[in-house]
């Protein structure tokens, strides 16, 4: 059993408050546009990391991480993306590869809206946290937490905050 905190959008910012809702993780995964560095250094010191860097992300983060993501976990086979969009609306880049491996779990970032849904097309839980940083138009910050165990999603949380 595998618990896990799904965030993205940090934009350069990470509220100390998600340290208490990810303090019971086995790792944390950003999809995208970390912002900072030190987001990242603050978030490897706290728990294991997987990521993908964003479209404002530097050279810095695209050098420690990739562009998309494939895992599996749990018996899950993860895709994590930042700009995949969603069911029926899926970006192109993400059209290119979405059927090159079996996808249980798709996660991506970018739109600063928190989206949990099942593409029944495609047979897969699409999940998008939402963002958690500073800037951009979302009024409440988000992030998910969940459990992964023999396969199953279960126990799926939202972190909310009002921005400042």
């Amino acid at each position: 059993m595998k618990q896990i905190g799904i965030m993205s959008d940090t934009h350069g910012f990470l509220n100390p408050s998600l340290f208490e809702f990810f303090k019971n993780c086995d790792e944390i995964w950003h999809a995208g546009d970390w912002g900072d560095i030190t987001v990242y250094e603050q978030l490897v010191r706290f728990k294991p990391l997987k990521g993908v860097y964003g479209n404002i992300d530097s050279q810095e983060m695209r050098l420690l991480f990739p562009e998309h993501l494939y895992f599996e976990i749990e018996g899950i086979k993860v895709f994590m993306i930042h700009i995949g969009g969603y069911p029926e609306h899926y970006s192109p880049g993400f059209k290119k590869i979405m059927h090159q491996q079996k996808i249980d779990l798709m996660i991506c970032g970018h739109s600063h809206i928190l989206k949990v849904m099942r593409d029944p097309k495609n047979n897969w839980m699409h999940m998008n946290p939402g963002a958690c940083g500073k800037h951009g138009f979302q009024k409440v910050n988000t992030a998910i937490r969940l459990r992964i165990e023999n396969g199953k999603m279960s126990n799926l949380e939202v972190w909310e905050q009002k921005r400042d």
